[in-house]
């Protein structure tokens, strides 16, 4: 399992750059390019059909393979929207579950049946979130079922157009665009700059027509175990600590977590949104203090429950609400719509 981890880190080290790998897979990309050009005109021309609900759409995604944080951002978007007096509903794919139907998520389902980042999301928010491969599905049973929602948020959903949208937001990691080019030549999973309302990014601005706002990434200064206890990551220092993560940029949590003043003893990486079956196996034995994120955790507790989950806060400026509700009053004025 971590050689898969490692294999991802060595992607996007050859993504980085054009280099002679890249160069060899260009003609691929070019492949991919032409396909995605295809597919997005069938849906403009409606040949493939995207299905509108009768609230606006905030679709949260990115343009580059592996993570960039968009389940934190659509957090704290859920957040600050429920904050300013609209009732929003979250809908998302499920991904990596082993069941494949429409399907509510809540605070007592487990990973496999609705997939880790939902069921993070569920515990994170009181607010509905539904699960099904068609997004416009779970858009549909989530309003059906909460009638009350008048905002849905699709947590990684870009490039899925068979759920009409209002407004695009684009995340970024650190990493930015890499070389510009698409899979498997590059990291980008569509050409970029490509029309989107919003940007989010850490790091550099990764340029393009769209207003673009600096988001901040910090952990917190606790951890959490499975009865709900904080714990301080100050009380950690000093003694070895074991820290294990299953995300797309696990030396990302690990960076982190020393950023904190903690030593780290040994640490684990695995692919993104592995079941922690094998690892559990193997884990530290009574005793080790094993620190991972909060979505692994969702899978670990059931496995593992001493190991601690450290929270990721993600804040979005000010300037990037004031801009995204300027959108949704947009909305308001075509539609007719209102919050109340």
């Amino acid at each position: 399992m971590a050689s898969n981890a490692n294999a991802s880190s060595a992607w996007r080290k050859v993504w980085t750059r054009r280099g002679p790998i890249a160069c060899l897979l260009l003609p691929v990309a070019l492949l991919h390019r032409a396909l995605m050009a295809v597919r997005r005109t069938l849906y403009r021309n409606g040949t493939l059909k995207s299905t509108r609900v009768p609230v606006p759409v905030i679709t949260v995604g990115n343009v580059i393979a592996g993570g960039a944080g968009k389940t934190p951002v659509t957090i704290a978007m859920a957040r600050q929207l429920q904050a300013e007096g609209w009732r929003p509903g979250i809908v998302s794919r499920g991904y990596g579950r082993d069941s494949s139907d429409c399907r509510a998520v809540t605070a007592h389902s487990t990973a496999g049946e609705v997939g880790d980042e939902p069921l993070l999301i569920a515990r994170t928010l009181a607010l509905p979130v539904f699960v099904a491969p068609q997004r416009a599905q779970a858009a549909q049973a989530l309003l059906a079922a909460h009638p009350g929602v008048n905002v849905v948020i699709c947590d990684d959903g870009l490039q899925h157009l068979a759920l009409a949208r209002d407004i695009e937001v684009c995340v970024f990691n650190s990493d930015g665009i890499g070389n510009g080019w698409l899979l498997p030549a590059g990291p980008l999973r569509e050409p970029w700059p490509r029309k989107v309302d919003l940007v989010l990014y850490a790091g550099n601005p990764p340029g393009g027509q769209a207003p673009q706002f600096s988001l901040q990434r910090r952990l917190a200064e606790y951890a959490v175990d499975a009865a709900g206890r904080k714990i301080s990551l100050a009380s950690l220092r000093g003694q070895p600590v074991h820290a294990v993560a299953a995300i797309a940029r696990p030396e990302d949590f690990f960076a982190m977590l020393r950023e904190r003043g903690l030593t780290l003893a040994q640490t684990h990486a695995l692919p993104d949104h592995d079941d922690f079956r094998e690892w559990a196996a193997q884990a530290p034995g009574d005793g080790a203090v094993i620190l991972c994120t909060e979505k692994d955790a969702t899978k670990l507790w059931p496995r593992a429950p001493n190991v601690l989950a450290v929270p990721l806060e993600t804040e979005l400026p000010s300037a990037f609400f004031h801009a995204l509700n300027a959108l949704l009053k947009r909305y308001d004025q075509r539609h007719g719509f209102q919050i109340a």
